[in-house]
């Protein structure tokens, strides 16, 4: 189990001191320059340490804050444990707790987080990432969104969204004499693997998708496995390999060009996200806020491209 991050405060934080500049780093994130002082501001605060120095034409980080710099870099166990070191945080009942896997955090949850905080600046967020192997038991976190079949009893449980999965890969494996223009050409390719757990003997991994979509995989494919799915992705960003893309996690490097679908084939998963808080939790005007935003969220989420 993870700490409980302010994320939205933490991007803002490592965009200023990668530009040395508050109205750069804004600029950068496609906010007001307020919006940047506001959230560092908010994140010295909740460490209890100065993290910038600031001055007319450049803003650099202090100690500290080339210590979290860092950690923010190195992955999220190293900023949890830097922020722990730092402070000793105590919850606010503002603030609403969000307990999902890794991946989603990253590569969904946070990209979006950043509207939720502009349209709802009364309440802060915090993520606190874990195995999912438990179910959601509500003493750490006030929402789950949970990866699997949505079997967690005593709880609310509702289907956020379904999974499709496909190759994707960087757009350079695209081009040139080797460039993947079907299944075939994956001989001698390096497939990159997302060591899931065991959801009830359903994982949506390559020879799923394969089966599904009719298609038979070279067997002189070599294997890179990794146990984040985020880490997953870079790797296929970075050209790495090819990566069986999930949807949720791979949608906004598509529609950015980061990344790209060599084949048409997209088999349908049978594992879905699921959001889960106790019955009571619904009551509260900051969970029906959130969980609000977060079905907007994902009507507007745009189709594979």
């Amino acid at each position: 189990m993870f700490l409980n991050l302010p994320y939205n405060a933490l991007r803002a934080f490592a965009e200023v001191v990668d530009q040395e500049s508050f109205s750069k780093a804004a600029k950068e994130l496609g906010v007001s320059q307020s919006a940047v002082s506001q959230h560092v501001k908010a994140l010295e605060e909740w460490l209890g340490q100065d993290l910038l120095t600031r001055g007319a034409r450049k803003s650099l980080p202090t100690r500290e804050g080339e210590q979290l710099a860092r950690a923010i870099t190195e992955g999220l166990g190293r900023i949890s444990d830097v922020c722990s070191d730092l402070r000793d945080r105590q919850r606010a009942d503002n603030t609403i707790v969000i307990s999902c896997l890794p991946g989603f955090a990253f590569n969904w949850l946070f990209p979006r987080l950043l509207r939720f905080d502009l349209a709802h600046p009364q309440y802060s967020i915090s993520i606190a990432t874990d195995t999912g192997a438990s179910p959601f038991s509500g003493s750490d976190a006030d929402i789950g969104i949970r990866y699997g079949f949505g079997r967690n009893p005593g709880f609310h449980v509702e289907r956020l969204m379904g999974e499709r999965v496909f190759p994707v890969c960087a757009p350079a494996l695209l081009e040139g004499e080797r460039a993947l223009r079907s299944v075939d050409d994956l001989a001698g390719r390096t497939l990159l693997h997302d060591e899931l757990g065991d959801f009830g003997g359903a994982q949506s991994t390559w020879g799923f998708w394969a089966k599904e979509a009719g298609v038979t995989l070279p067997r002189s494919t070599r294997s890179r496995r990794f146990g984040q799915a985020h880490m997953v992705i870079q790797a296929a960003i970075e050209g790495i390999g090819v990566a069986l893309g999930r949807e949720p996690l791979v949608i906004d490097a598509l529609v950015d060009g980061r990344l790209a679908r060599p084949f048409p084939q997209i088999a349908q998963s049978v594992l879905a996200y699921w959001l889960v808080c106790p019955h009571r939790a619904l009551e509260t005007e900051k969970v029906r806020v959130f969980l609000e935003w977060i079905r907007a969220e994902v009507a507007a989420q745009p189709d594979i491209p």
